[in-house]
């Protein structure tokens, strides 16, 4: 270790449902293969919001204390004795994730799916509201010192959205739709604009957030309320669901031409009715997305290059002193990104 690093280290840390607190925790030591990292900035997600108010997500249940936060960036402070001591000083976007790299899903490049996955914010692994983090070295990921620390935290929803617009098959000249204008809906459509989508179409029942999708690659918006999506015959090539709502999913599989692709993004139903006969007669194609594999070279690519801003999108800053405010921020309808500075 070449850095001054102290023993301990303030984490914010969710104790159950509605309940935070901050705690002095031992600063975590590297693995071998793992670098040490500085915390600078972490963005909140929605599914921190789902475990800080529901102490749940799906599956994944909050039953012992943790710590949330999984979009992140900071600086190596320390190696370990595997990794190249160089990289001690370097500014890093972290991928949230370990997986086991045995198993057949790792095998095959399919790493997201891996049933070991240990990942960030995840119960029962602790997250990035504190102020240190390990991470394997292979996902901590050098970014340039013209990138911001916040929109190095955001390359992972950037890293969502790649994901997503890679197997909606968006190619140049594409059109597609999608459904919310939150966070991954807008990063998403810039997402879709960079991979050369003509017609970005983008659907949300606020008008603040239409109007503010129209600033970052949608070509148009819609009110779903106002306007039947069934009724325009939009006959897009893609649909990207990132609102979770099943009459969403439903109208946005219903827009799609013959043999169209849908992916599900959103958190929302754990079921929901979908119009087989139309899926099947289109010969569409339905899909899911959970997290990502290998997206982060392409994300900072699109930073850095100016196809994709993120620095824009932030709305909120906070320290760890404030995460309850950073979680709540998404009450506030004009609230796009909030960050956390531990």
């Amino acid at each position: 270790m070449t850095a001054k690093i102290p023993d301990t280290m303030r984490a914010s840390i969710l104790l159950s449902q509605d309940t935070l607190t901050i705690e002095e925790r031992t600063v975590p030591t590297p693995d071998r293969d793992q670098v040490l990292v500085r915390v600078a900035a972490v963005g909140v997600c929605g599914s921190d919001v789902h475990f800080f108010r529901e102490g749940r997500l799906g599956d994944f249940v909050v039953n012992n204390p943790l710590v949330l936060g999984h979009e992140l960036s900071g600086r190596i402070v320390a190696v370990g004795s595997d990794v190249d001591s160089n990289r001690v000083g370097q500014r890093v976007a972290i991928e949230p994730q370990r997986p086991c790299a045995q198993c057949q899903e790792c095998r095959t490049g399919r790493y997201n799916l891996c049933k070991k996955m240990e990942f960030f914010a995840t119960p029962s692994i602790d997250g990035a509201f504190a102020e240190y983090v390990t991470i394997q070295d292979a996902f901590a990921h050098a970014i340039p010192d013209s990138m911001s620390d916040e929109a190095a935290a955001m390359l992972e929803p950037l890293s969502v959205a790649i994901a997503s617009v890679r197997k909606a098959g968006v190619t140049p000249g594409s059109s597609i739709l999608i459904a919310g204008a939150g966070p991954i809906g807008i990063i998403t459509a810039q997402t879709a604009r960079a991979f050369g989508a003509k017609d970005i179409i983008v659907t949300d029942l606020i008008e603040e957030k239409r109007e503010r999708a129209l600033k970052f690659g949608a070509t148009r918006v819609i009110d779903p309320v106002a306007t039947s999506i069934e009724s325009l015959d939009l006959d897009v090539e893609a649909f990207i669901d990132a609102s979770g709502s099943p009459r969403a999913v439903d109208s946005g599989i219903r827009a799609l031409r013959p043999a169209g692709t849908a992916v599900l993004v959103g958190l929302g139903n754990s079921t929901m009715t979908l119009p087989v006969e139309q899926i099947q007669n289109l010969e569409l194609n339905v899909t899911g997305i959970f997290r990502y594999t290998d997206t982060w070279p392409t994300a900072i690519h699109l930073v850095s290059s100016g196809q994709v801003d993120l620095d824009s999108l932030v709305t909120g800053k906070f320290d760890l002193d404030h995460v309850r405010e950073a979680l709540d921020s998404d009450l506030d309808p004009t609230s796009l990104k909030s960050i956390v500075y531990p």
